[in-house]
């Protein structure tokens, strides 16, 4: 297919999503264990790690969403119309969640460390966004919005009953709480903290399963659902097999108790090819039947300003994330806990 700029901004924009879908999960799920273990009295055994974890990068999870927000509206602008009112109660909710997340980490880090409440809302909130935001998938899939007077009107009925829908719902908590565990177990062997391995370890092997077998649903709902789609999701079967051969890896290297840090590069590996796969099958429509990528495209001067700016964007925001990564979260004396970190 040949590059067009309505391609080139779907895919700029797709890679500010997938960095949101990694960064986020990791720090959302993250929320949740610290959460679980001081429900469970497991917090001797995870919280310092966790803590150690979210100082520094809680503050930046968001800037990938706000960019792919910013961008979909600029690349897009029919999609305002189209999603602005849809969703105006699933974005709501997400938005309060996140308001409520910020603010009882405030209380959690400056206030009262160890809190239960604070530390469970933080968890709970933290499953419940992705969860919201996924909503938007489902949406996009067709038949869930009206068109009554020439204004679109979501049907919640349709929308909450819809197999299709909780499918989605369900892989995004499941995949959330996968991938932070994958990432904290290779953390927590990094700062040589045994115990703290051996149990996230095990939440990484539970939450795997689930993942994959809800993945493997929504494609089953999606041939009833939207034959079109899945017949897309058909011709690019190829790729979702590397996704599956990586996911395998990912699990194996755990089992053994090897290479976590490879393990953890694997995941991503699967969550790239599948994540790409799945929007290039659900090509050209942003909402079927009503919306594509071409008939909603902006102008072609603001189209190269908006492309430009978001890759240069990209390129400021990976550099600064490995700085992150390294400075701090690496840092061979913070991840064994040997300074603190002032960030916080």
């Amino acid at each position: 297919m040949t590059l067009t700029l309505e391609i080139i901004g779907i895919t700029v924009l797709w890679f500010f999503l997938f960095g949101y879908v990694i960064v986020a999960s990791i720090d959302f799920g993250s929320g949740f264990f610290n959460a679980y273990s001081l429900l469970t009295n497991r917090q001797h055994i995870l919280t310092k790690i966790i803590q150690r974890y979210l100082s520094p990068v809680w503050e930046v999870t968001n800037v990938f969403l706000v960019f792919f927000f910013v961008g979909i509206i600029g690349f897009f602008p029919k999609t305002a119309f189209y999603y602005g009112t849809t969703l105006l109660v699933p974005a709501s909710i997400a938005i309060i969640l996140l308001a409520i997340r910020g603010s009882y980490y405030a209380f959690e880090t400056y206030g009262s460390r160890g809190h239960k409440g604070y530390s469970f809302m933080y968890g709970v909130a933290g499953l419940l966004i992705p969860a919201s935001l996924s909503v938007v998938l489902t949406i996009s899939e067709g038949g869930f919005i009206d068109m009554i007077d020439g204004q679109p009107v979501l049907d919640y009925q349709e929308l909450f009953l819809s197999p299709l829908t909780w499918s989605i719902v369900v892989l995004a908590i499941a995949a959330t709480l996968y991938i932070s565990a994958v990432f904290l177990t290779w953390y927590a062997h990094k700062a040589k903290d045994l115990e703290a391995t051996k149990l996230l370890r095990k939440y990484a092997l539970i939450w795997s399963l689930p993942t994959m077998i809800t993945a493997a649903g929504i494609i089953v709902e999606l041939r009833a659902h939207n034959p079109e789609h899945y017949a897309n999701i058909l011709d690019v079967w190829w790729a979702f097999l590397i996704s599956g051969l990586l996911f395998i890896g990912t699990v194996y290297l755990l089992w053994k108790k090897r290479n976590y840090g490879f393990a953890f590069l694997l995941l991503v590996g699967q969550f790239f090819v599948a994540f790409f796969a799945y929007g290039w099958s659900h090509r050209p429509y942003l909402l079927y039947p009503y919306l594509t990528i071409y008939d909603s495209f902006t102008n072609e001067a603001m189209a190269i300003a908006l492309i430009i700016a978001f890759i240069a964007g990209l390129g400021l925001l990976l550099p600064s994330l490995y700085l992150l990564l390294r400075l701090f979260l690496f840092n061979k004396d913070y991840v064994v806990g040997k300074k603190e970190d002032n960030h916080a």
